[in-house]
């Protein structure tokens, strides 16, 4: 099938069975792709990559650890663009919904100075008996395209989930915190030792799951540690 014969069965096809925007639900007008253009302006960004060292999100460390960059995406709240995006990531199998921000956010990384200094990509890990019933990291597309980005490696299985927590939304930050020291362990130390690694998660809200993991890398010899997501809650 010559490439011209099989862009126009793709058009055909999508004609057919139009995909839907995974933010609205709306049909995806031709050569939009995940997120249709209305949902793409109206998203709440945070813009937090224009000053990645005094933000709602870097605050949210001071004091607990010492991130040197941190950026969130996008404004998370209930009943949102944001929500329904994130839902069909993690619930639905739509990872291309975190390939789609990662390489958002990631081309407004690579614009910013401050995020050369990356040396690695880190993914927060879920453990094994989630990842098996999810069949997919919901953060690693989203880390990959950073890295793709920034031009730096991914290390995937850099860090480890002892064991399963369950959900920690209803947690106060008390309680989020508690559960999760000693949860996370340092499976490849060589892949962060003496470097810039900036730490990927889906969603801040207390810091709690960040905070536990960076302890980890720099305990583990990570010279420094900076965080991204795709929404922040606070």
């Amino acid at each position: 099938m010559t490439s011209s014969f099989r862009t126009l069965y793709q058009d055909f096809l999508a004609l057919l069975f139009p995909e839907e925007c995974q933010a609205c639900a709306g049909e995806l007008a031709m050569g939009e792709e995940v997120i249709c253009s209305h949902c793409r302006i109206k998203l709440p960004y945070t813009n937090f990559h224009l000053c990645p060292t005094d933000n709602a999100v870097h605050q949210v460390f001071w004091g607990r650890v010492p991130v040197q960059l941190a950026v969130a995406y996008l404004k998370f709240q209930e009943k949102s663009r944001v929500q329904r995006l994130l839902h069909q990531l993690k619930y639905r199998g739509q990872e291309e919904v975190g390939e789609v921000l990662g390489r958002w956010l990631g081309k407004n990384m690579q614009e910013h100075g401050a995020f050369q200094r990356i040396e690695v990509v880190v993914p927060i890990p879920l453990h094994k008996q989630k990842l098996q019933q999810r069949g997919y990291n919901q953060v690693a597309a989203f880390a990959k395209e950073i890295a793709q980005a920034l031009e730096v490696p991914v290390a995937e299985q850099a860090l480890q989930k002892k064991r399963s927590t369950g959900t920690q939304t209803k947690k106060n930050r008390l309680s989020r915190w508690e559960a999760m020291r000693e949860l996370y362990a340092l499976l490849n130390p060589a892949a962060i030792k003496g470097k810039h690694v900036l730490l990927v998660d889906d969603v801040i809200t207390t810091g709690a799951t960040l905070e536990a993991c960076a302890n980890v890398l720099l305990s583990g010899g990570a010279s420094t540690v900076s965080v991204a997501a795709i929404a922040y809650t606070l």
